[in-house]
């Protein structure tokens, strides 16, 4: 959740000296990163795509949360599968691909040969791997701080998130089933399990890039919705973002300190200045929580030396602000600029999940250059409300969207943007490089999960209404069983 810097933490106490001097070296890291922005052909290069898969460990007898991660982790060779902050959590990293060819087979192999790795390896401590946004079993007691992954990474950041929040983590969602509980620590976060892709861009396409993220992504949500139970309470389609939002809130109730937006959010405008003004953004309105500087020559310097800096602190930075599509700074090989599209849920099958990052990259290369026109007809806010109704309300949203004649936006059905736009992401791989038939591979699951209304989330409300056990607590271990028995046969969730 840290990002990539965080395999590099290594303590979880900082002084005052340690914050002013992590600032100071912020500072300098913005410096360096708008002239690093500015260099000739820096960043260019083919389009390419990652990907990153949190993972749910489920014991096998009762499918509650088994914190056995550390064990699997011990007894696996691969070096892209690694802890994530609880003891019931994993995540493999997908190698980057290019967006040239059959991208997503390539990363839907990739699931596929991790889950078949880890599968057994999670089996032999009486466990198993569930892919879904939340694991439906979890209670409350499956939270407390005892589950925090006992490395120095995590302990720096929920000492740092506790110390600013001073008070236990509430958390009030409305839904069907209203929940409001209370937690001591993060550990609430790691309830939530994400399928993360990152889209390379060239520096002058970000903005863009990034507002069309930003417009596509209730589309992309709304089918791919699931996570419709936590801690027992039927809410919200994808209840991982009302959820995420407020189990790292460390403002107050105090009306001054809301004054302050939250780490975890959608954003605040769109974004005209391109990769530079969300790390800017993310070094002015919050406080460091991991102060931690490297030994890194002054990146000023090695910039105006022709090197490419690391710019730790500003990576770091931007890495404990958790916005639901994310700028992401890469030094390697000459350095390059992606956006991370945080808001997918883990699940259900590696075709699913393809699935769904063809259809959210199709349509943010399709709207990419049509964003000088979209952004006056559709107010920010309106986009953001759009973001929140289909993470609220799944396939049945109906959202903002920028309309072609005044007034605008209007609303419309997602089902009717979806069923509207799915050419337009097809033509939007295409233009990616991606070949026809791929596309259309891996967009005819989106058309039949479409078709049939069959997102996961109304799967499992399905299923959960059906049951005929008397116990809330057996029928949703039930229906995670089957769940994970359909997930491990790789039929896609449309057809089951």
């Amino acid at each position: 959740m840290l990002g990539d810097m965080a395999r590099d933490i290594a303590r979880d106490a900082f002084t005052d000296a340690d914050r002013a001097a992590f600032s100071a070296r912020l500072a300098r890291d913005l410096d360096a990163f708008r002239l690093l922005l500015a260099r000739p052909g820096f960043g260019e290069g083919d389009t390419t795509l990652g990907a990153e898969l949190e993972l749910n460990l489920a014991d096998v007898e009762t499918m509650r949360p088994a914190l056995v991660n550390r064990a699997i982790l011990d007894a696996c060779d691969d070096p892209h599968v690694v802890p994530e902050l609880n003891r019931f959590n994993l995540e493999f990293n997908c190698p980057p691909v290019a967006a040239r060819g059959t991208p997503f087979t390539t990363i839907e192999r990739h699931l596929d040969g991790a889950l078949d790795t880890l599968r057994p390896l999670a089996a032999a401590h009486g466990a198993r791997i569930v892919p879904i946004g939340i694991l439906p079993t979890i209670a409350r007691d499956d939270l407390q701080h005892e589950v925090l992954t006992d490395l120095p990474r995590y302990r720096a950041l929920s000492a740092g998130m506790r110390a600013w929040r001073g008070a236990p983590f509430a958390v009030r969602i409305a839904g069907a089933e209203p929940l409001e509980m209370a937690c001591a620590d993060i550990t609430l976060e790691g309830a939530n399990t994400s399928f993360q892709v990152h889209l390379r861009c060239a520096p002058h396409h970000f903005a863009d890039t990034y507002d069309a993220a930003q417009l596509v992504t209730p589309l992309a949500v709304a089918i791919a919705a699931n996570s419709p139970v936590f801690c027992g309470h039927h809410l919200w389609d994808e209840t991982r973002i009302a959820l995420f939002k407020q189990s790292l809130d460390v403002r107050g109730d105090d009306a001054r300190d809301r004054r302050t937006p939250s780490r975890v959010g959608f954003g605040h405008g769109w974004v005209r200045a391109g990769a530079w003004e969300l790390f800017a953004e993310a070094a002015a309105l919050w406080a460091p929580v991991v102060p931690l500087v490297d030994d890194e020559p002054d990146p000023v310097s090695v910039v105006t030396d022709g090197g490419t800096p690391r710019l730790a602190a500003m990576r770091l930075q931007m890495g404990t602000v958790w916005r639901w599509n994310r700028a992401i700074y890469d030094p390697h090989d000459g350095g390059h600029v992606r956006v991370e599209l945080r808001a997918l849920p883990a699940g259900p099958t590696p075709r699913d999940m393809a699935a769904n990052a063809a259809l959210l990259v199709g349509l943010v290369r399709a709207f990419r250059d049509r964003m000088p026109a979209l952004r006056p007809r559709l107010p920010f806010a309106a986009c953001d409300a759009a973001f929140h109704d289909a993470a609220r309300r799944g396939l049945d949203a109906v959202i903002a969207w920028p309309a072609d004649v005044a007034p605008s936006p209007a609303l419309v059905p997602v089902t009717t943007l979806l069923e509207r736009h799915l050419d337009d992401a097809h033509a939007g791989l295409v233009l990616l490089g991606v070949d026809d038939a791929e596309a259309a591979r891996h967009l005819a699951v989106i058309r039949e999960r479409l078709a049939a209304r069959a997102a996961p989330a109304r799967w499992l409300r399905a299923e959960l209404r059906a049951s005929t056990l008397s116990s809330r607590a057996d029928a949703l271990a039930a229906v995670t069983r089957r769940y994970a028995d359909l997930a491990d046969s790789r039929v896609p969730v449309h057809a089951w």
